[in-house]
């Protein structure tokens, strides 16, 4: 007979809902989602920027059981994102089974179970933790001297603050990433002035701007196999593995290729000859992560947009200096400069076996075997976790795949094969070494700073293919693992 097992699942994100809906699936009913916000949805509820979308087609951002033929474009924009986490939420009743405002503060491995403990003073146990933090939730504010000073609001994306008017208001707009690009794509539609703030510019991915009609919807409702086509059809493939080849070798003419498609969208775009050289950067194209975009070279262009490209030595009551002296009085700053990438599940504190800290042993850097699995710390799975393919694949396909190789391991212990299964910490650092040998090779070893590396210089990232991935996760190497009686 197999074994009733209890879960507690960390966030309500899109892997924490996969979580569970894979759970009910198996007839695993026993668990809660512990959130700390007040809806499903993870960063598309956190995030709520004017232009906000996601950078990958609609139909492969979503579950591979729940496709919607409902988007209104190629690249959806995110309240329909948010919409649709809420809708699969509410189709698989989720919600009954989420601790919404409840925040983990500690994670302990005592007795064979997980003690959990939540901010508000709360206990639960399980058998199983899946931690689907995710890693875009801990917003970055920068260090820039003077920036509790400035006299207008200043709020970062993921802190919007929507009561703020911008008509016709002195914007200022720091950070260049995808968020960075979407707010200033779309805040100069209607800011009297605009500066975007630059360390360095990026490199753009052109982008097909694709609304789908009425007729389109009405053919993805009545075809599924069209959806299919989108998802994982030839053309889909065949970006799919054009990206990958660039991304894990720098010397490939799949990178040539980008390079190229990205420089003549550079150069066919922009008309002045000085702003094109100033937005024109000095690494590879993918080295910091692609930014695609329909609509920011037209933005740039606009008479109310100023490039402001260098470091900024300050913040003033009423605007930004440069290094160079150069001063932008400004009425309002939005912070588009990301996330703490480093954190997944901190500031939670996670002890495993005889007391172990998981901060102790990612003092150098987080890691974790393959991304999911964690030495010393049985029973506790990390969906979206350290050196994952973020940025290289769709973020929902990595996690079903991650879901599935978990599965495997805790069946395991729902069959009785053991009580509590681990990687060993051979096979981790076995892992690590493999993983930053050919991370050194990788694209975003080619020459740039982004959030992607580590205090050595070295990327924290998934540097093998798309099809590597899928087989690692296809199937655990149990040769790998620790399995144990009686925890």
């Amino acid at each position: 007979m197999a074994k009733k097992l209890r879960f507690i699942i960390i966030g309500a994100g899109m892997a924490g809902m996969l979580a569970g809906i894979r759970l009910k699936e198996r007839g695993d009913h026993d668990f809660t989602i512990y959130e700390k916000g007040d809806s499903v949805g993870g960063t598309w509820r956190e995030n709520h920027y004017p232009g906000l979308a996601c950078d990958t087609p609609a139909h492969s951002y979503t579950y591979s059981f729940a496709t919607n033929p409902e988007w209104s474009a190629f690249y959806a924009p995110g309240p329909e994102i948010r919409a649709y986490f809420e809708g699969v939420a509410d189709r698989y009743d989720l919600k009954s089974q989420i601790e919404f405002n409840n925040e983990i503060a500690a994670c302990r491995f005592v007795d064979g179970r997980w003690r959990v403990t939540t901010t508000d003073g709360r206990e639960d146990v399980a058998d199983v933790v899946i931690a689907a933090t995710g890693v875009l939730h801990h917003p970055n504010v920068p260090d820039i001297s003077g920036l509790k000073d400035f006299q207008g609001p200043v709020f970062h994306s993921a802190r919007w603050d929507h009561a703020v008017p911008l008509d016709a208001k002195r914007v200022g707009v720091i950070g260049n990433g995808s968020t960075g690009v979407q707010i200033v794509s779309a805040v100069s539609k209607v800011a009297g002035k605009l500066t975007h703030f630059l360390r360095s510019p990026q490199w753009i991915m052109p982008c097909p701007d694709i609304k789908y009609a009425e007729e389109d919807k009405t053919a993805f409702r009545d075809d599924p196999a069209k959806i299919e086509e989108v998802r994982n059809g030839p053309d889909a493939a065949a970006r799919r593995a054009r990206f990958t080849a660039a991304i894990i070798d720098m010397d490939s003419p799949e990178l040539e290729e980008i390079q190229t498609i990205c420089e003549r969208n550079l150069e066919e775009s922009i008309r002045d000859p000085a702003l094109r050289e100033k937005l024109r950067p000095d690494y590879r194209a993918a080295c910091k992560r692609m930014v695609f975009s329909a609509h920011y070279y037209d933005a740039v262009q606009r008479p109310n947009v100023d490039v402001a490209l260098g470091a900024i030595d300050c913040v003033e009551v009423n605007g930004i200096r440069m290094k160079d002296g150069s001063f932008h009085e400004l009425d309002v700053i939005a912070l588009a400069t990301g996330f703490k990438v480093d954190q997944f599940v901190r500031p939670m504190v996670i002890e495993g076996q005889e007391g172990q800290s998981l901060e102790g042993l990612w003092q150098e850097h987080p890691r974790a075997y393959y991304a999911v699995t964690v030495p010393g710390f049985p029973n506790f799975f990390l969906l979206n976790g350290p050196t994952g393919p973020v940025g290289n694949f769709t973020l929902i396909d990595i996690a079903e795949a991650q879901w599935d190789y978990a599965d495997q391991l805790i069946d395991l212990i729902r069959k009785g094969d053991c009580d509590a299964i681990a990687p060993s910490m051979a096979a981790l650092e076995d892992y690590e070494a493999r993983r930053t040998e050919a991370a050194k090779r990788t694209v975003f070893a080619s020459g740039c700073s982004s959030w992607y590396l580590d205090k050595d210089g070295v990327p924290q990232v998934w540097p093998w293919s798309y099809d590597y991935f899928r087989a690692v996760m296809a199937k655990p190497d149990l040769g790998d693992y620790e399995m144990m009686q009686g925890q």
